[in-house]
């Protein structure tokens, strides 16, 4: 079909044109944006498929859940992300404790409003790692460890 015929069905909405169904997203075009839960606090952080690196976004904080999904709510529609990734706290030797369940809870209240794709990562460690690099805001520094990780682990 020509260019001007395209344009001129785009203008009318010709429910003739049809486009085609998108391909899965490559890794190297892949946004994720990753949470350290916490009961009281949740660290955000941002992740690129391409560099595989992170960005600390901030801590999310409040005294209900909804106050925190709207906060989640927020970066969702801001960052536009294809894959949510959340930190799995584990005991040092791998074995899940109550934190644990709260956590997988969380990463299916996340998928399940959102309808993203949810990944658990092993977050053991990466609030030791942010505060011993330093960071401001611990949450948000271990969340960025989380999206790292999880963006190391995918196939190039």
């Amino acid at each position: 079909m020509p260019e001007a015929a395209v344009a001129s069905a785009l203008r009318t909405h010709d429910p003739a044109i049809t486009f085609p169904a998108m391909p899965p997203t490559p890794v190297r075009e892949l946004t994720v944006l990753g949470f350290d839960f916490g009961s009281k606090r949740i660290g955000a952080a941002v992740g690129n498929g391409l560099t595989r690196t992170a960005t600390p976004l901030g801590t999310l904080r409040g005294d209900r859940n909804d106050i925190k999904f709207d906060a989640i709510a927020a970066l969702i529609r801001e960052w536009q992300p294809q894959q949510l990734v959340v930190g799995l706290p584990l005991h040092p030797d791998g074995t899940p404790h109550e934190v644990t369940q709260r956590a997988q809870r969380f990463a299916r209240q996340l998928q399940g409003r959102f309808g993203l794709p949810v990944a658990l990562v092993d977050e053991r460690y990466t609030s030791a790692a942010a505060e011993d690099a330093g960071a401001e805001d611990v949450d948000a520094a271990a969340a960025q460890l989380i999206v790292e990780q999880y963006l190391q682990a995918l196939q190039p």
